[in-house]
């Protein structure tokens, strides 16, 4: 008998004995530990962001239940988290059941909240009574402190268990919660929190919620707090949204409205852009796909507008009723729904099923928007008139669109020319290419997979869609040929996602600055007209390589310059041995490279260091001190002895101590400048790598730094580690043929297909839109009217260009 067997035989036992004692049960915080991305999404920094998120939303729920009106958020220089209101408090007495306080209860067992009665809280947005056990759970450790019945009670936990009692710590006049906590390590890749990320959320509930105050403080940079508060609720929010763009009317038109406790609020505002951007909220959920509350809206938008348009005459040149297309063309438009009792579609809450909302939503438009126009004419004429030029447009462009579309998703004869299509008719294996210039078009052509690869080249810079209408839009040949293309039709209602002929619509542009806009504009076109592509996760953007090495009969491609340096220096290691004064024998190779390549990391550093400012030696004083954290300077024997350091080298070194911000900074001369040593310091990205690599290189800056042939002869020596990696980079190029790729059609077919189209060997990103209205406001910032924003934006972000054509 073979071990195969054997081993199989042994497994059929095995299974055989499945019984009741083989079935784990993970009881409460462990089954979120176990599978945190079940709860939170995922593990990188979306997740990490999603526990700040949690306790939010409890104290938004707070404020909607009218107990709290004031929300700030902390994040302190160990990133760990603060969020504190001034709500009721989270109850403190003995559970009936549980017998443990309340405030344990909820933060130790999954499903236990005081949403479920709908007597403490008749709307809120966590429907499951999970999120702060789940954050307790996740959380290195967590400490609570409660205001309630004046009295100050706290308790302290370990990655979810309590290693304290609720202890009852004294009195006070106040009234909330107050949660601090450490993401665990164990759990998350990075624990770094994005102050614009958070910023953007918690600008998002002040708005949903009018009248609440909430303050972003981040301690770990000075003066970085953002306060929001808006007096104008969703109102203030589509002020926000039209920013850069130009409104037909000054004030948004605002609707309320209650009905079967369903409470609706509306605001819209028209610009003259011909674009539609409605936001929808259930409960402050954004509900992304829509659902009851959107459709009813849009029904009784279109209805009152046609009906107030016919009874005052203002539809002499149309010759059908307008339509919703034509009426949502440049609306800006947030529906905030409160509804006690949501239903969901899925598990993901981005769609209202509660058949009921429609008809509230129906009833309080068609009500309240009625009377607006006939108590504003002018506004109600100017929109009238927008939405009669679109159905102008819509009557001249119905020529164009009926060309592009397609009876049936897979068929071709009425395909553009230019397409060369793929044999594939399931669109779930096949994809197309969106390439720029009939050059590269022609080897993409030649070099793709026939059977499931098609190719679509476009020439010159596609139209930009965010200054044109649906008309200009659709007369432009090439935006005409990739809507056909892709065979789903266009627009938000006559779209039809599940025609899309290929589930990988891969965008390859060259790697130059007009590659890269021709993608922003392809980006562009498929955000504002077919939004569906990217959610359902078919976009893809491809990474063509930037160099062609040829060596012998040997050829190898790199993706940029950072690649590129690496092979170069391979090269160069595997033809010399290195020594420097303090290292005991001489390296090559593999060994060699490695430090060489974090030598070139750390003197980067250095010259980032020298821009802001700094003398390059206090990097090295850093590192000895091992002061790689924003929170190492809150230790003050760690900044005492850094201040040490410091003093046997610069002149007048003095040790500061901010209370306020509960961190120690440090000042100091060098040549009469003035030097003002803080956290702020470190606020690189890489520090943290980059500190941890300088403690393998310290043996590298001793000179002399020689380099020796095979034979361990001595080839030259130099003073400057600078030197040493000019010198490998040109010993490195030696035997090489180098060639640098301006474009996808300086490359062959075969060398396209081995570098970009290989499903084996190809890179490609997805593209996503994790935040709906970020997303809409830079492509309004960069592709819109509005040229000061674009010059804002230009300005602000101008230093951290890497890589600038000129």
């Amino acid at each position: 008998m073979t071990k195969e067997n054997i081993d199989h035989t042994q497994g059929d036992q095995e299974s055989e004995q499945y019984t009741s004692e083989k079935i784990t049960v993970l009881e409460g915080i462990a089954a979120v530990r176990k599978t945190p991305a079940m709860y939170i999404g995922s593990t990188s920094t979306a997740g990490l962001h999603h526990l700040v998120y949690e306790i939010v939303d409890n104290s938004i729920d707070e404020a909607m239940a009218g107990f709290c009106d004031k929300i700030e958020v902390f994040v302190h220089l160990d990133d760990s988290v603060t969020v504190v209101d001034n709500g009721r408090g989270i109850p403190v007495d003995i559970h009936p059941l549980e017998k443990r306080p309340g405030a344990e209860v909820v933060l130790t067992t999954l499903h236990a909240g005081g949403k479920f009665d709908k007597k403490s809280y008749k709307v809120s947005g966590g429907l499951h009574g999970v999120g702060l056990s789940v954050v307790n759970a996740l959380s290195e450790w967590l400490e609570l402190k409660i205001w309630k019945n004046q009295q100050v009670w706290q308790q302290k936990y370990t990655r979810g268990v309590p290693v304290t009692k609720l202890e009852n710590v004294g009195q006070t006049t106040k009234k909330g919660t107050k949660i601090r906590f450490m993401p665990d390590s164990e759990i998350f890749e990075e624990r770094e929190f994005s102050f614009e990320t958070l910023s953007q959320r918690l600008r998002e509930l002040a708005f949903l919620n009018r009248g609440l105050f909430i303050s972003l403080i981040d301690l770990r940079k000075k003066d970085q707090r953002q306060d929001f508060l808006y007096k104008g609720g969703i109102v203030s929010f589509v002020e926000h949204l039209n920013r850069n763009k130009h409104p037909l009317h000054k004030k948004p038109i605002f609707i309320e409205g209650q009905k079967n406790d369903v409470i609706i609020e509306i605001s819209l505002q028209y610009n003259d852009s011909y674009q539609e951007n409605i936001f929808c909220y259930v409960n402050n959920i954004n509900t992304h796909e829509g659902g009851t509350h959107l459709s009813g809206f849009k029904t009784a938008l279109t209805r009152t507008i046609n009906s107030y348009a016919t009874e005052k005459k203002l539809l002499k040149d149309v010759k059908a009723s307008l339509t919703g297309d034509d009426i949502r063309e440049g609306i800006t438009a947030v529906i905030s729904a409160k509804v006690p009792d949501p239903q969901f579609e899925g598990q993901t809450k981005m769609k209202l099923g509660n058949s009921d909302v429609k008809g509230i939503v129906e009833t309080i438009v068609n009500e309240q928007l009625g009377n607006f126009f006939e108590e504003n004419p002018p506004v109600a004429k100017a929109i009238i008139e927008k939405a009669v030029l679109s159905a102008r447009a819509r009557e001249a462009a119905k020529t164009a669109r009926e060309l592009t579309r397609r009876k049936g998703a897979l068929e071709t004869t009425t395909l553009p020319g230019k397409l060369a299509d793929c044999s594939e008719r399931d669109p779930a294996f096949s994809e197309i290419f969106i390439v720029e210039g009939d050059s590269a078009g022609g080897s993409a052509k030649q070099g793709r997979n026939r059977k499931n690869q098609a190719i679509l080249p476009i020439r010159g810079k596609l139209l930009n869609v965010e200054k044109a209408r649906f008309d200009k839009m659709l007369s432009n040949e090439e935006i005409k040929t990739l809507i056909t293309a892709i065979g789903a039709g266009i627009g938000h209602d006559d779209f039809d996602v599940s025609k899309v002929r290929y589930h990988k619509v891969i965008i390859m542009t060259d790697a130059d600055v007009d590659g890269s806009h021709i993608r922003t504009l392809l980006l562009t076109f498929f955000f504002r007209q077919m939004p569906q592509i990217i959610e359902q996760g078919y976009l893809y953007i491809a990474q063509p390589p930037l160099y062609k090495l040829s060596y012998g009969r040997s050829e190898k491609y790199l993706i940029d310059d950072k690649e590129f340096d690496a092979f170069i220096i391979h090269n160069a290691c595997k033809k010399v041995f290195f020594q420097s004064a303090s290292m005991t024998k001489a390296i090559s190779n593999n060994l060699l490279q490695n430090k060489i390549l974090k030598l070139m990391n750390y003197i980067q550093f250095v010259e980032q260091l020298e821009q802001a400012g700094y003398p390059p030696k206090l990097l090295k004083i850093l590192a000895h001190n091992k002061l790689v954290r924003r929170r190492h300077f809150t230790d003050k024997a760690i900044m005492l002895q850094v201040l040490q350091d410091i003093e046997d080298i610069y002149d007048e070194a003095e040790l500061l101590h901010d209370e306020e911000l509960e961190s120690y900074s440090i000042t100091f001369k060098k040549e009469e400048q003035k030097y003002h040593l803080d956290s702020e310091i470190i606020n690189y990205d890489e520090y943290r790598e980059i500190n941890y690599l300088l403690q393998q290189i310290n043996d590298f800056l001793a000179p002399p730094l020689t380099v020796m042939n095979k034979e361990k002869e001595i080839l030259t020596e130099f003073q400057k580690c600078s030197e040493l990696i000019s010198y490998l980079k040109e010993q490195g190029r030696k035997g090489l043929t180098i060639q640098r790729f301006k474009g996808l059609g300086e490359m062959n077919p075969d060398q396209l297909w081995e570098t970009t189209m290989n499903p084996d060997k190809r890179t490609l990103k997805k593209v996503r839109v994790e935040d709906a209205v970020a997303a809409d406001d830079i492509f309004s910032v960069l592709m819109g009217e509005v040229v000061s924003a674009r010059r804002d934006f230009i300005k602000k972000h101008a230093l951290l260009v890497k890589n600038l054509d000129i």
